[in-house]
């Protein structure tokens, strides 16, 4: 069945948000990734910002945990934590997103799983080693007082939790994609055109 949908889970600094609009912009696909965000907060009422980190985070143990943001919102939302709540809704417009018809490719946000049981899906996963993803980050954002192996391992931390927690499957684990590039030794333009023989060959 030919691939419509791909979502592009990525190890950060792995270049898998550049990979995914190359691919789209390739195929002729919609591309969806702050999208995403910006219609989640449109629905919520939470900011962007607010809306981006906590789809990167582990809930807490308790409601009390993560309950009042500096936000000014309640953190229970219809009998649901803050993060229960932005997973729903995040969930719905992916799923409305795939429910269009519309080709896409979808950025993370755990679209692999919530589209799982969909038909014409190709899950991706990107990743590479520390040296060549610590490189990329300090060349695309800069350096900052963290080093970058460090700024790397906690954001991958809170990706793999996040999704945990949510999904109850291992982030990254290879068996739960259809198809893993390590865009450091196959480099970014060849991961774009290995999907694209993949989805145009399907």
């Amino acid at each position: 069945m030919a691939k419509t949908i791909i979502t592009v889970s990525r190890q950060f600094g792995s270049g898998g948000r550049s990979i995914a609009k190359a691919l789209a912009e390739k195929l002729g696909y919609d591309y969806y990734d702050k999208e995403i965000i910006e219609n989640v907060a449109l629905e919520t009422g939470f900011s962007q910002e607010f809306v981006a980190s906590k789809g990167e985070e582990a809930p807490g143990k308790t409601v009390f945990s993560y309950g009042f943001e500096n936000q000014g919102v309640p953190g229970i939302m219809n009998g649901m934590t803050t993060h229960d709540y932005l997973w729903t809704v995040q969930r719905k417009i992916i799923c409305n997103i795939a429910d269009s018809g519309k080709p896409c490719v979808i950025v993370g946000r755990s679209a692999d799983y919530i589209l799982r049981e969909r038909d014409g899906v190709l899950n991706v996963f990107i990743y590479a080693d520390m040296d060549f993803r610590a490189d990329r980050i300090v060349r695309l954002y800069g350096e900052s007082e963290k080093k970058p192996e460090k700024r790397l391992s906690d954001k991958d931390k809170k990706r793999a939790a996040n999704h945990k927690h949510f999904t109850d499957l291992q982030w990254g684990y290879a068996p739960n994609y259809d198809l893993c590039l390590n865009s450091g030794k196959v480099g970014i333009d060849k991961c774009v055109e290995i999907i694209y023989d993949v989805v145009k060959n399907s």
